[in-house]
């Protein structure tokens, strides 16, 4: 079956997050706010692991963009009505500013997020 929008994927397997964590309870509110209970037949916390059960047919899920920044996939890619958004930030102690390396990372995870 294709999933041309979120109430397209109402009839097929879900895959999401363990219950008690944010990304889960978001995905099924807002499969809910769609009109239907998601048929969770996979939880895994592992975003890789998602991605291969959706990249080969076994599973939709609801997904951050961030995991699809400079990769090419297999699998359709359907925007949310709304397009929420959510913030990503960092922290370091005060001992480690100014060092190159969280420096660096703070950079690339910029230039991916935009």
């Amino acid at each position: 079956m294709t999933v041309h929008d979120l109430a397209d994927a109402c009839h097929v397997p879900w895959v999401m997050e363990p219950r008690g964590t944010a990304s889960r309870h978001f995905a099924e509110q807002t499969c809910r706010s769609a009109g239907f209970e998601p048929d969770v037949r996979y939880e895994t916390a592992d975003l890789q692991t998602q991605i291969r059960l959706v990249e080969s047919g076994n599973a939709v899920a609801i997904l951050p963009g961030l995991v699809w920044r400079e990769r090419t996939t297999t699998c359709r890619l359907v925007a949310l009505t709304g397009d929420p958004h959510r913030t990503v930030f960092t922290s370091q102690r005060t001992a480690a500013a100014g060092s190159p390396a969280v420096t660096a990372f703070r950079e690339v995870l910029e230039r991916v997020a935009r």
